[in-house]
């Protein structure tokens, strides 16, 4: 019986110690096991953190990389999320009230659809047969089409409202043009169409009276009427004026603003690549780079023939000499008016232009008597308009004086302005389309 006792409490002293030792162990040795546990997720913790650290950086380096319109960019970007917001909330029948296709038959259609609507084009490449384009602006849906395969009853109409973009600055456009003005005014007659407006790239001499008699004052169908050149028929009302643009047709790209753009040595103080007519404003030009030796500090390049067309290499000499270059010499042709003023302000060379009223009918308005680029100065254009070249030497040597400093500002305001333009140009034609449109059609 003793025995027993003995080793009933042999096993409690027994079981007692392992207890202890395994307490011990837990409370010694378990802590320290759990540490490398922690450990890794620790590091993931501040691994992350530390990428988003470096995101931020990385975000912070990119703002600090210029843009000229930063402000207005994330003021509009939060504006089209607040008003994507508030349209995808409504119901679906809510979500558009109306269509709008723009029908591209001349190049200055590719202006007005890539550079100021800033809308893409699929397919990309430009020798295609049929390209089309998608964008809505608040409630309504624009489409834009455009292509060889683009013809007169061949394709399709699902929409009530269309923009036909025309070419009228020679005989043999105006003869395609008023084909499909005719063709347009059969589905206004059949009601398959409501209402029309043209965009018209004009004669140079503003020689347009050929399509008086489309217009709906004249007893014709269409309502609207935008018209490139200073013509006198500009009246704010139903013709309006529309800018030339870059030559779309030469395949002038769109070009992004870039740090370097803004903020690298530019060369060459002037630039001029282009045709020299003889006995012109052009040819004096001339003689003035070489008379003044100005034409070692500027990149020239004349012919003396028109060409309709660009090389790959042409095309890229001339993008490089606006690159390149501090100013853009922009003397008149058949009118004041040229694509190389906009293409100049693409890149942040500032156009140096001859304001002077050109032959022909352009200008004369009853507000404005022989004023060129009404359009442009109306919306405060940052040019340095000149009435003679001979102006030109003290304008260049000035420009030997200004730091670089101020030339990156002063390319900052030209870039800043350009924007503007084109989203000013964008928010009126959308007004006085839809206006015209549709806000009749509620009277």
């Amino acid at each position: 019986m003793r025995l027993t006792r003995t080793r009933l409490c042999s096993l409690l002293v027994a079981l007692y110690c392992l207890f202890s030792i395994y307490a011990a162990y837990h409370v010694f040795f378990g802590r320290r096991r759990r540490a490398p546990v922690g450990t890794p997720r620790g590091s993931r913790k501040a691994g992350s953190q530390a990428k988003e650290r470096r995101g931020r950086e990385q975000s912070v380096l990119e703002s600090e990389e210029w843009n000229p319109w930063e402000g207005d960019e994330k003021s509009e970007q939060q504006q089209r999320i607040k008003s994507g917001l508030q349209i995808l909330n409504k119901p679906t029948k809510e979500k558009l009230e109306h269509r709008v296709q723009i029908w591209g038959k001349a190049a200055i259609g590719l202006y007005l659809w890539e550079h100021i609507f800033e809308g893409t084009l699929d397919p990309a490449d430009v020798t295609a047969q049929w390209r089309e384009g998608q964008s809505v602006v608040g409630r309504t849906h624009y489409s834009f089409i455009t292509g060889p395969a683009v013809v007169p009853g061949y394709f399709s109409i699902d929409v009530d409202n269309v923009v036909l973009v025309l070419n009228g600055r020679e005989k043999t456009k105006i003869f395609h043009a008023t084909q499909w003005l005719l063709y347009t005014q059969n589905l206004m007659q059949t009601q398959k169409l409501q209402h029309l407006a043209v965009v018209l790239l004009g004669n140079e001499q503003c020689d347009n009276d050929w399509i008086m008699q489309f217009l709906k004052r004249n007893g014709g169908f269409v309502d609207l009427l935008f018209i490139t050149y200073d013509s006198p028929w500009i009246n704010g009302a139903d013709v309006l004026q529309w800018p030339l643009g870059v030559a779309t047709y030469r395949k002038f790209p769109v070009v992004e603003a870039s740090w370097s753009l803004l903020h690298d040595e530019r060369p060459y103080v002037c630039n001029f690549l282009g045709t020299i007519y003889e006995n012109s404003s052009r040819q004096a030009l001339m003689n003035i780079l070489k008379q003044d030796g100005s034409d070692q500090l500027c990149w020239v390049s004349a012919r003396e023939q028109w060409q309709p067309q660009e090389t790959n290499e042409s095309l890229k000499n001339y993008q490089d000499a606006l690159l390149q270059s501090d100013l853009t010499l922009c003397p008149v042709g058949v009118n004041t008016e040229c694509y190389r003023i906009y293409e100049a302000c693409s890149f942040g060379s500032i156009p140096v232009v001859e304001d002077v009223m050109t032959a022909g009918h352009c200008g004369n308005t009853s507000s404005h008597h022989s004023a060129p680029l009404q359009l442009l100065k109306a919306m405060g254009a940052p040019f340095i308009f000149i009435k003679n070249w001979k102006e030109l030497p003290a304008i260049l040597e000035k420009e030997k004086t200004i730091i670089l400093q101020e030339k990156v500002q002063r390319r900052k305001m030209l870039l800043q302005w350009y924007q503007h333009f084109k989203a000013e140009l964008k928010r009126k034609f959308i007004n006085t389309l839809e206006n015209s449109f549709f806000m009749n059609n509620k009277g």
